[in-house]
């Protein structure tokens, strides 16, 4: 299919990652590409808004049970419609992900063309990757595997690398690939530097429909039954695809590098040197930011005295963060959690979060705020009998019909107009008006208005967890 004289490229983003070493700012529940780190728009809003335009089609995401409101959210606040969302059932690595839109897409347009791409990429310059991306466009249509290659700046140990040919080829059009490269040690990684015959590895794909499925087919023929049958069994879900779960079970646990392109033989890459991150760890958001004449990047309510080539960030609007000679310190304080890192250690953070899943601390993958498909709600306060909550519901959503076992709300509106179903009953609650909700009662809560609406709720009861919800209906079909 073209557009405008150009072969369309459908854009496969894979949104389902976690993001943990970026822990405490980005967490299993609200991980990194959802987050707004410092830039008006998220990774996610910046990548899918990066691959539209002349020669694009609408994406098609694959994400998890967790993200898929938040996903559609942030879509909508950019302007851009999917052309389908898979909800996968269970994390299973890249490979799968990758099958299955491949597998979806040969169904839809076979002799289409795919953009495989992370949802978590910081590329700042979008006309300069879209142009790249045409650019590889010609070599993709005549059979190969694209892969970009980003230009490196420095011996990275954190990234993969592509090595090339080593024959002169134009930095404008894509070269063969001799092998992939492991993360190298610092040695290795300064040699590879100095030859200037190596690319860092970006894990960003073009090439056919036809292509990727016959690598599938190829190398890794075992999963595509699997994939098939759960493609196939899916089933719709308001605006979103929910892969079979048995099926995709069976489908093994593995990267689409080590799977499919470390063993294909039509391998090219495409050279960008225009910038790319996969703000993977906190010194590259150090090495990113603005940074005083000590070296220190100061983010949020932060105050740096003497502190040298460290990293200060404060999220949290009244909480100031100060630092007193400090060298070479990653500090990040956020309501519930603080983390304090030597900058040659900031790998070793996902090694913190598995500390804290093993303590049971619930610090390790959720925040204060959670965030739910009708907006999101904190907890201010709590005891033994008793739990303070901030609500904001968006413009047009609703919670779900609903009544608990063991706890009575009272809700005082502070901003905007909630409509308040309280069994047989409706009324309309206003700023600085309150309302009662027994143990039992059949209840619900509406923003029909064009701004948030946001109540503070004051739960009482012998029990207060979020589970004590029994659901009547719901306009986002959960359970």
């Amino acid at each position: 299919m073209k557009q405008q004289g150009i072969e369309m490229i459908t854009p496969i983003i894979l949104a389902g990652g976690s993001g943990t070493r970026l822990w405490p700012l980005s967490r299993k529940s609200y991980p990194k590409q959802f987050v707004h780190l410092g830039q008006p728009e998220t990774l996610f809003q910046a990548t899918v808004k990066r691959l539209t335009g002349v020669g694009f089609g609408r994406p098609v995401l694959l994400t998890s049970e967790d993200y898929r409101f938040i996903i559609t959210e942030q879509m909508g606040q950019v302007g851009i419609q999917p052309e389908a969302i898979f909800i996968e059932p269970e994390a299973r690595d890249t490979a799968p992900a990758v099958l299955i839109a491949a597998l979806f897409l040969d169904g839809v347009d076979p002799d289409g063309m795919m953009l495989i791409a992370a949802a978590d990429h910081a590329i700042p310059d979008d006309a300069g990757f879209r142009a790249s991306v045409l650019a590889a466009l010609p070599a993709a249509e005549a059979g190969s595997i694209v892969t970009f290659g980003i230009t490196p700046d420095r011996p990275e140990t954190g990234y993969g690398y592509l090595e090339l040919s080593g024959d002169a080829h134009s930095d404008n059009a894509p070269q063969p690939l001799k092998a992939f490269v492991e993360k190298p040690t610092k040695i290795r990684a300064q040699e590879m530097i100095e030859s200037g015959n190596f690319l860092w590895n970006a894990g960003i794909f073009l090439a056919s429909v036809k292509k990727i499925k016959a690598a599938f087919e190829q190398y890794a023929p075992e999963m595509l039954e699997a994939a098939q049958a759960s493609l196939d069994t899916a089933e719709q879900d308001l605006g979103f695809r929910r892969l079979e779960a048995a099926s995709f079970a069976k489908l093994p646990k593995i990267s689409l590098d080590y799977a499919i392109m470390e063993k294909a033989d039509n391998l090219q890459v495409m050279p960008f040197a225009a910038g790319w991150s996969d703000l993977g760890d906190w010194e590259t958001l150090r090495r990113l930011a603005d940074k005083d004449e000590n070296g220190t990047a100061l983010v949020g309510e932060a105050t740096s005295i003497d502190c040298e080539n460290s990293l200060l960030w404060s999220t949290t609007e009244g909480q100031e963060l100060v630092g007193v000679g400090l060298e070479n310190i990653i500090a990040i304080a956020m309501p519930d959690a603080v983390l304090v890192a030597d900058r040659r250690r900031v790998q070793d953070v996902k090694a913190a979060v598995t500390a804290l899943q093993v303590k049971g601390a619930k610090q390790a993958t959720h925040f204060t705020r959670d965030h739910r498909p009708w907006g999101w709600f904190d907890s201010l306060a709590m005891g033994q009998r008793f739990q303070v909550k901030r609500i904001v519901v968006t413009p047009g959503s609703q919670l779900s019909l609903q009544s608990h076992v063991h706890r009575a709300e009272h809700w005082i509106v502070v901003e905007g107009t909630a409509h308040v179903t309280i069994d047989e009953d409706v009324k309309m609650v206003t700023e600085n008006q309150s309302i009662f909700i027994p143990l039992g009662a059949i209840h619900r809560m509406e923003n029909r208005g064009k701004v948030n609406m946001t109540l503070i709720e004051v739960q009482t009861g012998i029990y207060l967890g979020e589970d004590d919800i029994i659901r009547y209906e719901d306009a986002y079909a959960r359970k």
